[in-house]
């Protein structure tokens, strides 16, 4: 996506004065994949980075891998790394007798600041285990052993369990893959257009197959798994009720259940607007309550602080 094809969605104020602004490019669709609105291009193909592990989990799960409900959800997060977190992706590995040593993601400190504190403070180090994907390469793993496809390289692209993935991004998206690249943990990247990706996961949202609905409950249930407890993408899960995904480089997709959905990229890459716009979006398509929305922004850290004190706000300008 082009400087050209993006508009501004979002701006930071301080004392009055717009000190920073966020350009990129948003759409809406229903739940037959019409489109109710968009801004910039939403044509154009990015690479929606975690925002495609919908579509790798529902892979996992359509390949017979059935998780516990909060595996599952593992299996489509990007986690913070707590020990709470680290369980769970334990446990998924002792699935198909698997350990730490056989995730393909690389070693990184816990993303959540209280849990790398405490390895800090515990004498530890990187670990696989604690990079935000590792439930997905867990499950991952699991899929290729219960299905009898080797476990080294597992997300090499020509792989059975990757060709899978990608074949499903583009049945789900109804789009074929722009370009492929290698993700931060390792795995494949597809790039498809906003409107491809929302049409996806609002297909998946609505839930039209028993995999599906597994998928989604799971993680409607389990908001916490999915990010951390008191991250944006968890309190739009759980307050919301809404099927919300961020992906690095300012990606941002959620649905409701009933099929609106919205995708949308900030051109800098900055994630602090995306949960925001989005929600925006989804207000003014009808389909969320604006108190609702109002409610759940004052846990978001929006304010902009001078001296410690509030001299402005993040504020959706779309």
């Amino acid at each position: 996506m082009g400087v050209d094809e993006a508009v501004e969605l979002a701006v930071l104020e301080r004392s009055g004065f717009v000190e920073s602004r966020h350009a990129g490019a948003a759409v809406v669709v229903g739940p037959d994949g019409d489109i109710l609105e968009q801004l910039g291009d939403p044509s154009a193909p990015v690479f929606p980075r975690s925002s495609l592990k919908p579509f790798q989990a529902l892979a996992v799960r359509e390949a017979g891998v059935h998780l516990s409900p909060l595996q599952t959800a593992l299996s489509m997060a990007s986690h913070g790394g707590t020990s709470a977190h680290v369980d769970v992706v334990r446990s998924i590995l002792a699935e198909a007798a698997l350990g730490e040593d056989d995730l393909g993601c690389p070693a990184d400190w816990p993303g959540a600041r209280s849990a790398r504190d405490e390895v800090v403070r515990s004498g530890g180090g990187p670990s696989r285990l604690y990079m935000n994907c590792s439930g997905k390469h867990a499950a991952m793993l699991v899929a290729c052993v219960q299905n009898g496809w080797p476990t080294d390289g597992y997300l090499d692209p020509s792989h059975p369990l990757q060709q899978r993935v990608s074949a499903l991004i583009e049945r789900e998206t109804g789009e074929r893959i722009a370009a492929s690249g290698v993700d931060g943990c390792g795995a494949p990247v597809h790039a498809i257009s906003l409107v491809a990706l929302a049409r996806g996961v609002s297909r998946i949202a609505q839930r039209p197959t028993s995999d599906a609905e597994a998928l989604v409950d799971a993680v409607l249930a389990n908001g916490w798994a999915v990010d951390s407890p008191g991250e944006q993408n968890t309190l739009v899960i759980e307050r919301l009720g809404l099927f919300a995904k961020l992906g690095a480089e300012g990606v941002m997709v959620i649905s409701t259940t009933s099929g609106t959905a919205v995708a949308l990229k900030i051109l800098d890459g900055s994630l602090r607007t995306a949960t925001i716009v989005a929600l925006e979006l989804l207000v003014r398509n009808g389909v969320l309550d604006r108190s609702a929305l109002d409610t759940l922004l004052h846990e978001f850290d929006l304010d902009v602080l001078g001296g410690g004190v509030p001299v402005g706000r993040l504020r959706v300008t779309a």
